[in-house]
């Protein structure tokens, strides 16, 4: 079987940025009312967690420095529920990937698993919260605002949500989830409303990131505000995140999966695959055949997400840290999505296979799109059946003409080549971090 050859398309939107990060960041906290909230000399807990926010370093060094310079006493912990395994060493080496240790951050890092019980839920299960942040002076927390990956609703991924799941620890974020969308879209509101009143929660610094994963906006959010304020933001958010330019695609190959770059693994609001039990699909994009090649380093063997494919390798699958992926799993209780799909020996063999059954007599007029993943959508790759709407997109051009898919003569894709500005391509040539 012919491949169809492709050609890179890069996609260009106007995008908005925060052009002093450290110095946005450290505005915001001076302007806030914190020092009406935690006495001189107190302790505050800085949660951060492990969604791969592409500015966390430097929001979290700025936030700390802020901090000192007010004369408080910050630490780091830990907001991050069940990830990295649910224990304390596989959450302090999540957060070291992105650079946020004891080292870069000058102040103690603390990812203990301890809870307290705080109170019930609205369905009377026990609200846990971390011991760290609980017996804190006062609790300051960075996190993105964006649209989850498992349902909409006023209050999807944000500040709030790291308050009950983040410092919920495992059992927390347990109990959320064991209720499934009504666990998100009732339960968590009123866990968070309860925490809001009855922990030290001090100060919400909410970061909306644009197309290129860049912060476009931080917002400080106060505990009367959250309610109000959230919202909003989540809707600025949607508005501004990266999608796939096409209605409809017969053959989606992604490069990596991983929750460095979707806590999905893979991000729903961009493959239009919800995979939710009970819930439809999204409206677009239209996926017929999708498959996924690897997985990121930085998920370390949590390859949850990989359900949403049809195919994959036998690489990815080898990856799998089985303890890690089947507490994700179990405790976010989307079971769907953890299905390990048709695995085939090499991603030459992946393409063959999707081509050969994405519905196409022709498989020279397969609508084949290759991303390197579902958060860096500037470069894709498509093939000539696509190359109308491309020319006809006000925000899509072409970069090269059409030329040959680059596998090695072992069968692999070269992925650094197609996607060199990437995290992978990056990570290859020596220049990402891991944030």
């Amino acid at each position: 079987m012919s491949f169809p050859p492709i050609a890179r398309v890069r996609q260009s939107i106007p995008q908005p940025s925060v052009p002093d990060l450290p110095g946005t960041v450290r505005r915001l906290i001076l302007e806030s009312r914190l020092r009406e909230r935690v006495k001189p000399g107190g302790t505050i807990a800085v949660g951060c967690g492990s969604r791969g926010i592409t500015a966390i370093p430097t929001v979290a060094k700025a936030a700390v420095d802020t901090l000192k310079e007010m004369g408080f006493r910050p630490f780091i912990v830990a907001a991050m529920g069940s990830h990295g395994g649910a224990v304390a060493e596989g959450q302090r080496e999540l957060l070291a990937g992105y650079e946020i240790t004891p080292e870069t951050m000058g102040v103690e890092v603390r990812t203990d698993m301890d809870t307290v019980v705080v109170g019930k839920s609205p369905v009377g299960l026990p609200i846990y919260f971390d011991k760290n942040a609980y017996e804190a002076d006062g609790i300051v927390l960075l996190n993105r605002v964006k649209p989850h990956t498992d349902f909409h609703g006023a209050h999807e991924s944000g500040v709030l949500k790291m308050l009950v799941i983040g410092l919920g620890k495992r059992e927390g974020a347990s109990q959320v989830h064991k209720l499934g969308l009504r666990g998100m879209k009732e339960v968590l509101p009123a866990v968070g409303k309860f925490l809001v009143e009855n922990t030290k929660f001090a100060l919400g610094l909410a970061i909306i990131e644009n197309a290129e994963d860049m912060p476009a906006e931080i917002v400080a959010v106060e505990p009367e505000t959250i309610f109000d304020v959230e919202p909003r933001l989540l809707d600025r958010a949607r508005a501004l995140m990266g999608r796939l330019p096409f209605d409809q695609i017969d053959v989606l190959v992604v490069g990596e999966l991983g929750k460095n770059y979707s806590g999905a693994g893979m991000d729903p609001n961009v493959i239009g695959r919800l995979m939710v039990e009970t819930q439809p699909d999204f409206d677009r994009p239209l996926v017929t055949r999708l498959a996924v090649l690897d997985a990121s380093e930085e998920s370390h063997g949590n390859i949850v997400g990989i359900g949403f494919a049809d195919l994959t390798t036998e690489r990815l699958v080898s990856r799998m840290d089985l303890d890690a992926f089947r507490i994700n799993v179990l405790t976010a209780c989307m079971l769907e999505r953890a299905r390990i799909p048709i695995t085939l020996p090499t991603d030459r063999e992946v393409f063959r296979a999707a081509i050969d059954t994405c519905w196409r007599i022709d498989p020279l007029e397969a609508r084949l799109v290759v991303i390197a993943n579902t958060l860096e959508l500037n470069t894709l790759w498509v093939s000539p059946a696509l190359e109308a709407e491309v020319r006809a997109h006000p925000h899509l051009a072409f970069e090269t003409g059409f030329e040959e898919i680059p596998f090695s003569a072992e069968g692999t894709l070269d992925q650094e080549r197609l996607f060199p500005q990437s995290v992978r391509g990056r990570r290859a040539a020596g220049a990402y971090a891991g944030h």
